[in-house]
């Protein structure tokens, strides 16, 4: 019995399996050849939008200059022999680098550390950020977390530094319950202990997550580069402000972002409160204060700690009084009082005759107050009055008499200050460990930025009347008596403190001249 013959559809099979064959050798010889094209593509995008954000975060006021190196740079490089060819050369080699596969381990069937953490994260997320109602869900438990992490950084340690996620349209962004739910998952799950700065973007729908590094600590008490009328409290970070002042710090001198505090008779904030934990740097903030207000004006500083934090400005010339008594404390705020009233009359019958203020009046007068709760529990068990009820007075009518307030205190006995401080000081300081609700109770907004558990003396927010609220580090200015810091710092304060007065007392100064005056 013969065998059948196989169907010829069988029998042509070798000439078509060739074919895919050769088909499927000439595709990858293509991507072969084509790979560099594609690596070089991918890296000039990258560069692209590289650029694009640098030139975004770059300050309106330096984009000028900036822009204008770059075509200079160029301009040369185009008159330079081979100078084109070369810079081409390196063009391509920097695409080359940026668009480089970082990939190549989970090409050959191995799972990164940092996928696996974004994965992590996007089934964390689903919770969140979809509901049932949804056809097609961003996120879904199985889903393709690509779709919706469009950028992502990770540092050398492994650990998530920068992120961009797109959110459904749905996601109720302009809830600050919502937000904070889903900035305090991000926060656990790109690692505790650091300080993250989130950016909505209700328009396009996306949210971006930075990690911010510590402010630096290493800018001392110096001479500002400021004008009369501003105050330095600290510096913040290079995106929150504009302006620039040079500074020195232990490598050199570098230009960094301050933040000005504007006082005088045109302030909408005249008046500053700043609350902290003990230790936090209160004591250190009003000192750098006072140091700043001693070259334009006179300071009278109330100790209500008893703790001799401002004994190095006694018998200064400027320092009116420094008290830390209950009893001298309050002659010294009822002459502030008084002076306050002077001042009002004295600008009232200048401008009723057509002249200017009389240059005493033009003077400014600080009124530092540390720990005025304290202190009018002293003066309590002595029968005396309320310090704080001396202050309405200034605090008020201070402004237009070119009188300035600044009280420090601390957190926990925030609930004891007087109404008209908590309503006339406008410009609030928060430092120390604080949690976002702190902060927003203290400053009357929550924080752009997640509060870091530890932080070192003089970090906290500031925010100045109905503006943002910054990052803040507060130059350091310790005592310069206090042999437990170090001996620059402490160099550096003493050689801003004002000469010694050989006669008297700047208080008894200052009324021998308004005597021989009138």
């Amino acid at each position: 019995m013969g065998r059948r013959p196989l169907p010829r559809s069988l029998t042509g099979a070798g000439p078509l399996l060739r074919g895919h064959a050769l088909a499927r050798g000439a595709a990858y010889g293509a991507a072969d050849v084509l790979h560099p094209l594609l690596v070089i593509a991918r890296g000039l995008r990258a560069l692209a939008v590289a650029g694009w954000r640098r030139w975004e975060r770059t300050p309106k006021d330096r984009r000028g200059p900036a822009a204008l190196l770059a075509v200079s740079c160029l301009a040369i490089m185009a008159l330079l022999p081979y100078g084109p060819v070369l810079g081409l050369l390196s063009l391509m080699g920097a695409a080359a680098w940026a668009g480089r596969d970082r990939a190549a381990t989970a090409a050959r069937g191995e799972v990164r550390i940092e996928d696996q953490r974004l994965r992590a994260l996007y089934e964390a997320l689903v919770p969140y950020l979809s509901t049932p109602q949804d056809p097609e869900p961003l996120y879904a438990h199985g889903g393709s977390w690509q779709e919706v992490f469009e950028e992502y950084v990770f540092d050398e340690d492994g650990r998530l530094t920068a992120l961009q996620l797109r959110y459904p349209a749905y996601f109720a962004d302009g809830e600050a319950e919502s937000r904070s739910r889903v900035e305090q998952l991000l926060q656990a799950k790109a690692g505790r202990g650091r300080e993250y700065r989130f950016e909505w973007d209700e328009e396009t729908g996306r949210l971006a997550l930075t990690v911010l590094s510590a402010l630096p600590t290493c800018i001392r008490a110096q001479r500002f580069v400021t004008a009369p009328g501003e105050t330095v409290l600290g510096f913040t970070d290079p995106c929150a402000v504009q302006r620039r002042l040079p500074v020195i710090d232990g490598t050199g001198v570098r230009d960094a972002p301050p933040v000005l505090w504007r006082t005088g008779q045109r302030s909408t904030e005249p008046h500053l409160l700043a609350l902290g934990r003990p230790a936090s740097g209160t004591t250190t903030l009003l000192r750098s204060i006072a140091l700043q207000a001693l070259r334009h004006g006179d300071a009278v500083l109330i100790d209500g700690g008893g703790t001799g934090e401002y004994a190095c400005l006694l018998g200064r010339a400027g320092v009116l009084a420094v008290e830390s008594s209950p009893a001298g404390a309050l002659a010294a705020l009822e002459w502030a009082a008084h002076e306050t009233e002077r001042r009002l009359l004295a600008a009232q019958d200048a401008r009723s005759q057509g002249r200017p203020a009389p240059d005493d009046v033009r003077r400014p007068l600080w009124i530092l107050v540390d720990r005025p709760t304290a202190l009018g529990h002293l003066a309590a068990a002595e029968g005396l009055g309320d310090p704080q009820e001396l202050l309405q007075v200034p605090l008020l009518h201070g402004g237009v008499a070119h009188v300035t307030v600044a009280v420090a205190e601390h957190l926990d006995s925030a609930d004891l200050l007087d109404t008209e401080v908590l309503k006339c000081a406008r410009a609030r300081v928060v430092l120390g460990a604080v949690t976002a609700e702190q902060v927003r109770a203290a400053l009357g907004a929550p924080p752009h930025t997640t509060p870091p558990p530890e932080v070192p003396p003089g970090r906290g927010y500031a925010r100045l009347g109905g503006g943002p609220v910054h990052r803040l580090q507060v130059p350091a200015t310790p005592d310069p008596y206090d042999e437990e810091t170090p001996d620059a710092q402490r160099l550096a304060v003493r050689d801003l403190l004002p000469p010694s007065l050989t006669r008297g007392t700047a208080w008894h100064a200052r009324d021998d001249r308004q005597r021989a005056e009138e």
